[in-house]
């Protein structure tokens, strides 16, 4: 993604909405997720499966690429939704891309994914088909976090170790007996994004335990609550197409794993199949130790920490998409003591659609939540709540 074209956005690219196949118009309600093709027009190829899923394959688009929305799109589409579906040559490329991609995954890898975008595109609109010398005896890009994996000859079973890794982050951060201390909580602070134009606006987050949490951010262009009731998870998002997309897959793994670690003292059984083994790994120049688990919707989920405090640096998970897998990693930082618990009151959430910082100036521990606060609201009240 082209940070330096995040202005041309109208949409303000804090999701890279129908990047390249589809377009706006969301129409009726449905008990279950809505489909693509019910919430946009004009979707060809991308058809079948969830809104949410269908806003994760527009963000792998853009990561693929190096592409923001309008590069895909018309231009006028960055003030006017229903413009997205307008055809362009871009977007009937990339629907004939899919299908090359389906035609060699189904012929020659059995059909599992091993071709996408991202295979010949790596972040540049088009594949290089010369080698670099300077890149082939040049010094190699520090690795990649996000892609670490656990070192060759690593045991099949090294729960135990991951579980003494995870003990230690228990007691760092207060303890098991004083984190059950905690059983809600109340924050304020700012939210600033691709969404804000990187200015900071109010932000408000309700949590009680053992994994309930909903975060309003306050644009000017009306409220984004994000929303997960123990058991779905949904955006009420005034900058978004559709007023009220339902969580699925990857992103309802991720809104349920940033609920239980609002009370992490239960973190050994919110995820499951525990690993560790990996090679030593840095983030900001601080050695880490990297578990991963495994969430119930099957989303895979690294957690690295501090190697000396204990203190959890990083949350990585993968999403699968229909065209492929997409990471976002969440960075925790400032953490200070709240009822005898260390919380982090600055987190950086990276994703293939943006980037976006929360930075808390207070946390009230045991605060009286009503349970209203996380009910999911119904298509027409998002909408009503969106354009007050």
């Amino acid at each position: 993604m082209r940070f330096e074209s995040r202005r041309a956005i109208g949409c303000t690219a804090g999701i890279m909405v129908l990047c390249l196949l589809g377009g706006a118009g969301a129409r009726g309600q449905a008990a279950k997720p809505q489909m693509s093709e019910d919430a946009f027009k004009n979707v060809q190829v991308l058809r079948g499966i969830p809104v949410s899923e269908f806003m994760g394959t527009m963000g792998f688009f853009s990561a693929a690429l190096g592409m923001n929305c309008t590069d895909c799109h018309v231009t006028e589409s960055a003030g006017d939704w229903n413009r997205y579906a307008d055809d362009t040559p871009l977007k009937n490329t990339a629907r004939r891309m899919v299908l090359m991609e389906n035609l060699i995954n189904r012929a020659d890898f059995g059909n599992d994914r091993m071709v996408t975008c991202y295979t010949c595109h790596r972040g540049v609109q088009h594949p290089e088909v010369t080698p670099s010398l300077a890149e082939q005896y040049g010094t190699p890009p520090p690795a990649d976090p996000d892609r670490v994996d656990a070192l060759p000859n690593t045991p099949a079973d090294t729960s135990a170790a991951a579980e003494k890794i995870l003990d230690k982050y228990i007691q760092a951060i207060g303890g098991a007996q004083q984190l059950a201390k905690i059983t809600s909580f109340t924050a304020k602070g700012t939210y600033s994004g691709f969404d804000t134009d990187f200015q900071k606006v109010p932000t408000e987050i309700s949590a009680t335990a053992p994994n309930q949490r909903a975060v309003t951010n306050h644009l000017s262009g009306g409220d984004n609550t994000t929303g997960f009731d123990g058991s779905e998870a949904w955006l009420a998002g005034a900058d978004r197409p559709v007023p009220l997309i339902t969580y699925t897959g990857g992103e309802l793994d991720g809104a349920r794993l940033d609920a239980q670690l609002s009370f992490p003292a239960s973190i050994k059984q919110d995820l499951s199949k525990w690993s560790a083994g990996f090679p030593p790994v840095t983030i900001e120049d601080r050695a880490v130790q990297v578990v991963e688990g495994t969430a119930p919707g099957g989303t895979r989920v690294k957690l690295y920490f501090d190697k000396q405090s204990g203190l959890l640096v990083r949350q990585t998970r993968i999403m699968d998409t229909t065209v492929g897998f997409i990471p976002l990693h969440i960075d925790y930082s400032d953490y200070r003591t709240v009822s005898g618990v260390k919380m982090p009151f600055k987190w950086t959430t990276t994703w293939v659609d943006g980037q976006s910082t929360t930075e808390l100036s207070g946390i009230q521990a045991n605060a009286a939540v009503a349970a209203a606060k996380f009910a999911k609201p119904s298509p027409m009240a998002a909408k009503g709540m969106i354009t007050k």
